[in-house]
């Protein structure tokens, strides 16, 4: 394996060369052993690649099946299939335009809502290419795992809108909202944009992935209105087991989606995966002990949600704060999802199905919010420098308002467009049949 050489021993060559006392001879050997370090110093790192690759498959795990099952489980025995159609659909649709141009438009170039044009159709990269944002792993598998993070941020969205959507308006919007509201946001936030330039703080996506998903979300429940006979008859989720088996392949996939993000096998990754197993923990318990004094049982449907709420409220502090600042933001993002796919989602009277927003949302929110605390070295924090908790607040405050002003905006638009173009809704006796038959013709289970 190649190892990057140390800061000190670049400094000592460079010094030996400038030495007065140092032969022309000697000087010249120097500066060549200099220009190999330097060179040494950008070669791919068998180890820090071997880790990208497994993290990007775990990230794809979360989506295909991880996700697909959550929601599927979420969703009534009729339906089923087509929510496991969308996302399945949504994630190859994401993956395709990102290598088209969704990765140069988010992390080619300089300016400040967008990247260019550079890497259309991954022109210019190779395999020999090595990744300018991780100098120690190829390009592809940088692309690569940023692709798997933008797909699942567009597959999130479905579970707002499941159960009578048309299936076309779906991947309408999803065209739409990823070109205009996931890539800028990505790019200003993880591409040396607008939001990175003022020290906005993601690790690994709360802002850029979940309160992006989380408010179209909750924008799309408002257009498409609230599924028939809510209220009125039973919607309970059809299948906890396969709930709980997507929720325990989220969790397992999401160390890769926090760990990940270190972009190399070092401590930072180390930091990110224990911050991944105890704000998760805390945040079930803390779940299941709200719900437990509300309604006198903890549920497993509870328990799952829990475990989605802390990693969502780690997710863009994993790498920057301690294990316990990780626990208390777990604890916080468990407790406080419970009032946010109950008492608020009451309060906002939309029809959020799988409660994209009362978790993602929310929790997306509560983690952004709390990073810029619990950064704070006193606190266990790392990697900050000239730390200023209120203006570092201010600033995680900032990058919240302007992606779900953004996110907003966009969804609203492309929900229209969708609407206008082939309609939102599937007809109301198709959707009392279920979508797996009048949108796929075909069904999950034969009795």
């Amino acid at each position: 394996m190649k190892k990057s050489p140390t800061l000190a021993s670049t400094a000592l060559l460079a010094l030996l060369a400038h030495s007065s006392m140092a032969s022309a001879q000697e000087a010249a050997l120097v500066a060549q052993s200099v220009a190999l370090v330097q060179e040494a110093a950008v070669a791919i790192d068998t180890g820090d690649t071997a880790w990208m690759l497994t993290s990007t498959v775990l990230v794809i795990l979360m989506s295909i099946p991880g996700l697909a099952l959550f929601y599927g489980g979420l969703a009534r025995s009729k339906n089923m299939v087509s929510v496991l159609m969308q996302v399945f659909v949504v994630f190859s649709l994401i993956t395709l335009l990102w290598a088209v141009y969704g990765f140069s438009l988010a992390f080619g170039g300089e300016g400040k809502i967008y990247g260019n044009f550079d890497y259309l159709f991954l022109k210019g990269i190779t395999p020999d290419t090595i990744s300018s944002a991780l100098s120690t792993i190829p390009e592809y598998v940088f692309v690569s795992f940023q692709a798997a993070f933008a797909a699942i941020t567009v597959a999130l969205v479905v579970g707002s809108l499941a159960e009578r959507i048309k299936f076309s308006a779906v991947l309408i919007f999803a065209v739409i909202w990823f070109t205009f509201s996931y890539l800028p946001v990505a790019h200003m936030i993880w591409g040396g944009g607008l939001l990175a330039e003022d020290g906005a703080l993601d690790f690994a996506g709360g802002t850029v992935i979940h309160i992006n998903a989380g408010i179209a979300g909750l924008v799309g429940a408002y257009m498409l209105g609230k599924r028939t006979g809510l209220g009125k008859e039973s919607f309970a989720p059809h299948s906890l087991t396969l709930t709980m088996v997507g929720a325990s392949l989220l969790w397992v996939g999401w160390f890769g989606f926090n760990a990940g993000s270190a972009g190399a096998a070092n401590g930072v990754a180390g930091l990110a995966f224990i911050n991944t197993i105890v704000a998760t923990g805390a945040a079930v318990l803390a779940w299941i002990g709200v719900e437990s004094l509300l309604k006198g049982k903890a549920s497993l449907l509870g328990a799952a949600s829990g475990a989605v709420a802390g990693l969502v409220g780690v997710t863009p502090a994993a790498g920057f704060v301690g294990p316990v600042g990780a626990i208390i933001i777990g604890a916080i993002s468990g407790a406080l999802c419970v009032w946010g796919v109950s008492g608020l989602k009451r309060l906002l009277q939309a029809d959020d199905a799988f409660d994209v927003f009362g978790i993602h949302g929310v929790a997306g929110i509560v983690g952004a919010v709390l990073t810029g605390v619990f950064v704070a070295p006193s606190l266990g924090g790392v990697g900050v420098d000239d730390y200023h908790m209120a203006a570092q607040v201010w600033v995680q405050l900032k990058g919240i308002l302007i992606t779900i002003v953004l996110s907003a905006v966009v969804a609203s638009i492309a929900f229209t467009i969708a609407k206008v173009t082939v309609g939102l809704r599937v007809a109301p006796d198709a959707e009392r049949e279920g979508l797996d038959i009048t949108s796929h013709g075909e069904t999950a289970y034969h009795y």
